[in-house]
């Protein structure tokens, strides 16, 4: 079974990537970019086909590894 892990900034927290990248985007000319936020995907293949297990292992990994829940959220899909 596959999964996707997606990672993003909280919304509330700043972003001094994100707005290190806008920056130079309209530098270079993109001025139509108005807000960057920069985050991290992950693909994961688990050895199981039990679902429910993948779901909640996913999660464990996520909480403990892969997001820092402090300042990061997450979200996942499972394929197979």
């Amino acid at each position: 079974m596959k999964a996707t892990v997606y990672v993003t900034i909280k919304e509330n927290v700043l972003d001094p990537q994100g707005n290190a990248v806008q920056g130079s985007l309209q530098t270079l000319g993109f001025s139509e970019v108005a807000k960057v936020r920069i985050g991290k995907y992950l693909e994961l293949q688990l050895d199981t086909t039990d679902r429910a297990e993948a779901e909640e292992r996913v999660k464990a990994m996520c909480e403990k590894l892969l997001a820092n829940t402090v300042v990061e959220d997450y979200r996942f899909e499972l394929e197979g």
